[in-house]
């Protein structure tokens, strides 16, 4: 059984944006404790995303493009006789935010030929449009977790 989930330190504010999520974006970023650079990179994509995007705050947009990402459903493994069934779960609200960080971290980086803050603020830009691989990505987890809905009674 699940133990009962800490009291986790809430990330401070983000200093320019004044937003917790932001914050908790610039420490996903972050690679071997560079938190200067990732937040150059995020800071630089969101300056690229009111340019390109012509609106007053960048935010509303990454916020767009986070609920555009996010998952409801995904599928996990469990061993039942033998078999293993790939069975269809509801996200937790921390893991929801966690993936959608994640993927469109992931798809910013898999692109080549610009730079960082630029390849970022693209992804944002076309998740916000639920377009890009981010968004693709929702797309195949929840294909999977329809897929499989046969198996939902083995949810535990």
């Amino acid at each position: 059984m699940r133990r009962k989930v800490k009291n986790r330190k809430e990330a401070a504010a983000d200093p320019v944006y004044n937003s917790q999520k932001v914050a908790k974006f610039v420490n996903y970023v972050m690679e071997a404790g560079k938190k200067e650079t990732a937040r150059k990179i995020v800071y630089g994509a969101f300056g690229a995303v009111k340019e390109k995007t012509k609106v007053e705050n960048p935010l509303e947009v990454f916020d767009t493009a986070l609920k555009n990402v996010t998952p409801l459903m995904e599928v996990r493994s469990r061993r039942v006789g033998g078999a293993n069934y790939q069975v269809p779960v509801e996200v937790r609200t921390s893991r929801r935010t966690a993936l959608a960080f994640r993927w469109l971290i992931d798809a910013a980086r898999a692109k080549k030929g610009k730079p960082m803050h630029l390849k970022l603020a693209n992804e944002i830009i076309a998740a916000s449009k639920n377009e890009g691989d981010a968004v693709k990505k929702r797309e195949n987890v929840h294909k999977m977790a329809e897929a499989n809905k046969a198996f939902a009674h083995f949810a535990w």
